[in-house]
């Protein structure tokens, strides 16, 4: 009864996160925030000011914001994981 009280808080949590993730890719609308990538764009079309990009994004986000959450998500699912790991790892050594 325990265990699954346990992992009915693991997955609410989990869930929890994820709504946090996606509720300002919903609700927040045509943020402004540049990044790394849309400097080196400016730059290098005024290097080079006939250059075609190679590809066009499949789903652009609604902002820059956007992108920046993303990355942000990315590096802190990332995180988790390899600190979950290396947790994995070391229980079991312990056992």
């Amino acid at each position: 009864m325990n265990q699954s009280r346990n992992q009915v808080s693991n997955w609410l949590l989990v869930l929890g996160v994820v709504a946090l993730v996606v509720a300002p890719l919903i609700i927040v609308r045509g943020s402004e925030f540049a990044g790394a990538d849309g400097q080196a764009e400016e730059i290098i079309k005024q290097v080079k000011p006939d250059y075609k990009p190679w590809f066009e994004p499949i789903l652009a986000p609604p902002g820059g914001e956007t992108e920046s959450l993303l990355f942000a998500s990315q590096a802190g699912l990332g995180a988790g994981l390899i600190g979950y790991v290396i947790g994995f790892y070391r229980g079991r050594q312990r056992q």
